[in-house]
């Protein structure tokens, strides 16, 4: 995209610039050769003049009193008709001349010529100095035109990459504008179905799990009553029994894969993530906007913690969490990071929270639902925040509501996630 506005641009200063430039060179040397012309004939008019005054008088021809008329280097020749006589001052030249003629009132002709080369010369640098300008023009419009290409195919490459992100499932909202209102209208598009398709896949991701709580317990009560017929007296209803019970257990196998495969689908584009070096490089980020304030921010992270989360996406999400924290709570904010499951490890667990007077609790039950805010703002940020950590298979919980505290849990990644990574010694065995 970028080469081609940058290619029609030039295209066009170069056409531009040749329709232009040529007719001034041809102009210019016209003006050069007429100009010179005109200094001649008037100095040929100069000497005529002259002559008509001399022979007015009766007196003879003096063709050496007309040389302060001559041009140095330059050749004149007086014409006399009436008594024959002609004659000339100078030498007479050789090659191309500049020749101009004036007539004697006396009857008779003056004509005075000089060395074109002078002259050609001047045409030569004239036209050089026109090739310049024409070259300094497409020179400047190459300028415009790269910062023009790039002003025009880096938004439309930010827009492409938005867009691809969001087919990908990566959600966040990208408050770039371009100064461009058609590229900042389809920006805006963007962030809309980001936020709606954030929604309905939470929604969608809450209905699957609701519906597989479900099937989970409906299934446990079936195989509970199959496993009182297996015991049953009449050996064909045990046996029929069992063979249920079989498929029972078959079909909750089948549903934990299901289960599983949809998780990890979830976070396919999650990599192994070292908190203790990502996490500070975000908190780096908020610090001074908290201070701005008079707040400060304190980090806690265990040591030797990964998470299985997206960069981008733990990123955009801990900084919603220490933006509403900074919105809407007071004191200093704390960004800790330590384990979930102390005997296993399988989780990861990050919390932010701030010493203000937390979450209302007529709010605290809706308060990542879409439009909900309790500080006037738009409400998004939570739900947003929300469906980016589900997307990579973690959950996002107001944990306490006063002071106000959310919990970020995610998995643990396995040793064969990434390949090269050595992972810590575990603390306790699996």
């Amino acid at each position: 995209m970028r080469r081609r506005i940058l290619l029609a641009i030039l295209m066009a200063v170069a056409v531009t610039a040749c329709a232009l430039g040529i007719p001034l060179g041809f102009s210019a040397t016209a003006v050069v050769e007429s100009i010179t012309r005109e200094e001649l004939g008037a100095r040929a008019r100069q000497i005529a003049a002259t002559l008509d005054d001399q022979l007015a008088g009766g007196g003879d021809l003096d063709i050496n009193s007309l040389q302060l008329g001559v041009p140095p280097g330059g050749h004149l020749v007086v014409t006399l008709p009436d008594t024959g006589q002609r004659d000339e001052f100078g030498t007479p030249l050789r090659g191309e001349t500049v020749t101009e003629s004036v007539p004697i009132v006396q009857h008779g002709s003056v004509r005075l010529s000089i060395d074109a080369t002078p002259m050609r010369t001047t045409q030569t640098q004239v036209a050089l100095l026109v090739v310049l300008v024409v070259i300094a023009a497409i020179g400047g419009g190459t300028a415009v035109a790269t910062v023009t290409a790039r002003r025009l195919a880096r938004p439309l490459d930010h827009v492409a990459d938005r867009a691809s992100r969001l087919g990908a499932g990566d959600f966040r909202l990208d408050r770039t504008r371009y100064d461009v209102p058609e590229l900042d209208s389809v920006a805006e598009a963007l962030d809309a179905s980001a936020t709606a398709l954030a929604q309905l896949v939470q929604r969608e991701r809450e209905l699957v799990g609701d519906v597989s709580h479900q099937l989970r317990s409906r299934l446990t009560s079936l195989q509970l009553r199959i496993e009182e017929l297996t015991v049953v007296p009449d050996k064909e209803v045990a046996a029929e029994a069992q063979a249920a019970l079989e498929q029972a257990e078959r079909l909750a196998e089948v549903l934990d894969e299901l289960m599983a495969a949809a998780r990890e689908a979830r976070s396919a584009g999650a990599v192994p993530v070292d908190l203790a070096t990502e996490l500070p490089s975000i908190a780096d980020e908020w610090r001074a906007p908290l201070r701005a304030v008079g707040r400060s921010l304190k980090v806690k992270i265990e040591p030797g913690l990964f998470a299985k989360a997206s960069p981008g996406r733990l990123r955009e999400v801990i900084g919603v969490l220490l933006d509403n924290a900074l919105r809407h709570g007071s004191g200093t904010v704390t960004l800790s990071a330590r384990e979930g499951v102390a005997a296993t490890g399988d989780t990861v667990v990050i919390e932010v929270t701030d010493l203000g007077q937390g979450v209302p609790d007529e709010l605290a039950e809706h308060v990542f639902e879409r439009g909900v805010s309790g500080g006037g703002s738009t409400g998004l940020g939570l739900a947003l925040a929300r469906a980016l950590i589900d997307s990579d298979g973690g959950r996002l919980e107001l944990s306490v509501k006063r002071p106000a505290t959310f919990t970020v849990f995610l998995p643990v990644p396995r040793a064969g996630d990434v390949q090269g990574v050595r992972w810590p010694a575990e603390r306790s065995p699996r």
